[in-house]
Parts: C-alpha cells; structure tokens; sequence
C-alpha cells in the first residue's frame, strides 16, 4: 500500500509537471511572450493546490483507496483533451483540468498516514513523498517523447500508465479497518503537542462545531502551511521553472536542461525522507531552522552568480537540500498536532505549499521580462526564508521543544 501509493502519486506528478520541460518548445510554437510561458508552466500548479484541501478531507472521510482511484480515473479526461488543443487558450484550459493531478500528494499522504503511529509518520509520510519524483521523470521523459511523438500523441501515451495506476490501487490497496484506524488515532492523540496558541484538543474531546473553529483558528495550522509554502513551493517553482532559466540563461538544450532540472528534484526528493527520518529523532524546529537559513543565504550567492554555471549549480544543489529537509520536517509535525486530522490538514498545507509552486514562476517571468534579470525572483526568496526563520524562533521559543518527537510530547 505503501509503494503502490508512492507510485501512482509519481506518475500523477508527471502529468502535473509535463508542460513545464517544453515550455519554451511550446512557446515558440504559440508565439508567447515570457510571461504567457510562465502562465503555461504555473497554470496546473493552481487547481492541483487549491484541490488538495477537499480530496485531503475526503480522503479522511472515505478512505483513500476509493479518492485515489477515481483520481486516476479522472485525469485521462483532461489528457486527451489537451492532446487536441490547438491554441493557447484551450492549452491554458486543459492545464487548469489536468492541475487535479497535483492533489494526489494529499490524498497519498492521507492514505498512508492512517496505517501508521506518530513515531513512524515522519519516515513513512517521506517516503510517500518520493512521489514528488514524478516531476523528475517528467524532466527527462516528456523533452523525449515530445521531440520522438510530438505533444498530442505524449499526452495520448500519458493515459497508459495513469490508467494503469487506477486499477493498481483499487485492487491491492485497501483502507485500514475501523479496529486499527481507532488504535492508530489513539496512539497519535497521546503523542500530540501544543499548539502556538495554546493546548490542541482532540476532536474527539469537544464537540463538532468547537473542533472545526480549533481546527481552523489554530495558529500552528497556519504556521505549517508558512513553511511549507516555502519549502514545497519552492520545490515545484524550481523544478517547473529551472529548465526555463538555464535554456534562457545559458542556452542549453532541452533535453540537457530537463537533465539538470531533474538532478535538482531527485536530489529534494531524496532528502525528503531523510527530513523525516532526523525529525522523528531531533528537534524539528532545529532542523527548521537550519533549513531557513540555509535557503537565504544560497538564494542570495543563486542570485548574484547568474552568469556562473559553476556557482549557481552550488547554489541550486544546497537550496535543493534544504527543500527536501524542510519539506520532510513539516510533515513530520503534521500528523503530530493534528492527529485524526491528517488528511484535512495535509489539504491545507500542502495547498498552501502548491500555491506557492504558482506564484513565484510567474513573478520570476514578469520580473525578468520587466528587468531582464531572474535574480529580483531570487531575492524574494531569500527575503521570506529570512522571515520564516524568524518565525521558527518565535515558535520554538514558545514551545519550549527539548528534542525531537518525543521532547514535543505534552507532559
């Protein structure tokens, strides 16, 4: 269940991330302009986000076997609706369709989170998470198949192993049982911590209507999905964007660019897990921050090395570290302050860490074309790490943390 939910979470991470390598193929194609193939690369990212908060709520009410597997089944309707697009609007259209595919991260970690106790949730939940490895695959497979097939019958062939994952999932993965789901949420209510305002109760301590105004006024809700808009954000942003900025920068081939682009994602992706793994062990708000500044000061040498192939790779491999971390961390606290809860704020946070996937394309796309330079884009990044960072301190100070999960438990 495990793998099988790692898996499918890869291929529907292709299909989000499968414009993004031919970007500037499709450009020349359509005639855009630079932020028009911005717009190309961050449209998915925005429905895909915005969907991760219903299909993670979902999947905590029906289980993920059934939402997974009609997830599968829905994207070959946008699939071969965009195999026919003729024109940048109808491209834009099916994009915003094909975006659901982003919701899978939601509904893969809703699914595997309920099988295990809190002191494995930061190990199991990154490895679940190597599905981000999808936008890697898509790095350097669709630059392939689109040059060998061209963009309608990609799409078409796309349909295979979606299709393929659908029956997959509904056939040898199934929903923990009433027995186990009780036990599993027991063990992780008495694991849980406080919140940044206060104690947070279970929902099965109050009443309906009082758990739903805990849940969404809790500060740490909030804070999460603050670093996890940088982190995960982050992640897609540079996977999606970075063949763009080396073909732009150093005009590299295609192919070579998706190459590099990939390295940058299995590198975050590979560090994901081991981000849980440390946060089951240490102090997670440590490793948070250690996460955040990191990213601020090789934002800033990405920023000032634009001409450097040899200082921006540097720069791309420590902010591609630090990405994994954090975004293996944040995850790790997730299911911790939100025990019962996890799919719903899986939805939540990793919404907010999709939308922060759509945005910077686009400011880094409107700030090059209106200065010629990508390294404005950068700056910003390291400007809300800084702030982030801060943040952490705050948070840490407050709680007090002494170690790692098991220094978070309430005493």
């Amino acid at each position: 269940m495990l793998y099988l939910s790692m898996l499918a979470m890869v291929v529907a991470f292709v299909v989000w991330s499968m414009m993004s390598p031919i970007a500037p193929q499709m450009q020349k194609v359509y005639h855009l302009s630079g932020l028009d193939k911005s717009l190309l690369v961050a449209t998915p990212v925005l429905l895909g986000s915005l969907l991760r908060i219903p299909l993670g709520a979902l999947t905590d009410r029906f289980g993920g076997r059934l939402v997974y597997t009609l997830l599968m089944f829905y994207l070959v309707i946008p699939l071969m609706g965009i195999s026919f697009a003729h024109s940048f609007g109808a491209l834009i259209f099916w994009e915003i369709l094909l975006g659901v595919s982003g919701a899978s991260f939601a509904v893969g970690i809703g699914h595997v989170s309920a099988w295990y106790s809190a002191e494995k949730q930061g190990l199991v939940l990154g490895i679940t998470a190597l599905g981000n490895l999808g936008t890697a695959v898509a790095g350097f497979t669709i630059p392939v198949m689109y040059l060998h097939l061209g963009f309608a019958i990609m799409a078409r062939w796309m349909i295979v192993p979606v299709l393929i994952m659908a029956v997959l999932l509904w056939v040898f993965t199934r929903n923990p049982d009433a027995v186990a789901s009780s036990r599993q949420r027991d063990a992780q209510g008495q694991t849980r911590v406080q919140s940044t305002e206060g104690d947070l109760k279970h929902p099965s301590t109050v009443g309906t209507s009082q758990a739903a105004i805990d849940f969404w006024s809790n500060g740490s809700l909030w804070a999460l999905a603050i670093f996890y808009f940088i982190t995960f954000g982050g992640f897609v942003a540079f996977g999606n964007y970075l063949p763009t900025l080396l073909q732009s920068q150093f005009h590299l081939a295609p192919v070579n660019a998706g190459l590099r682009a990939s390295g940058f994602v299995l590198l975050a992706t590979a560090m994901r897990p081991l981000g849980g793994y440390l946060a089951d062990r240490k102090n997670p708000f440590l490793l948070l921050g250690v996460t955040f500044s990191a990213l601020t000061l090789s934002a800033v040498l990405f920023a000032f090395s634009l001409n450097s192939m040899v200082l921006i790779t540097l720069a791309a491999l420590m902010i591609s570290v630090m990405l994994g971390l954090g975004n293996g961390t944040v995850f790790k606290l997730v299911p911790l302050y939100f025990p019962g809860l996890t799919g719903r704020a899986t939805g939540i946070v990793g919404a907010l860490g999709g939308i922060g996937g759509f945005f910077p394309p686009l400011l880094m796309g409107a700030i090059q074309q209106s200065t010629g330079s990508y390294a404005g884009g950068l700056l910003l990044l390291a400007l809300v790490s800084l702030l982030a960072l801060i943040l952490v301190v705050m948070m840490s100070r407050r709680k007090g943390v002494r170690g790692g999960a098991s220094g978070m438990v309430r005493a």
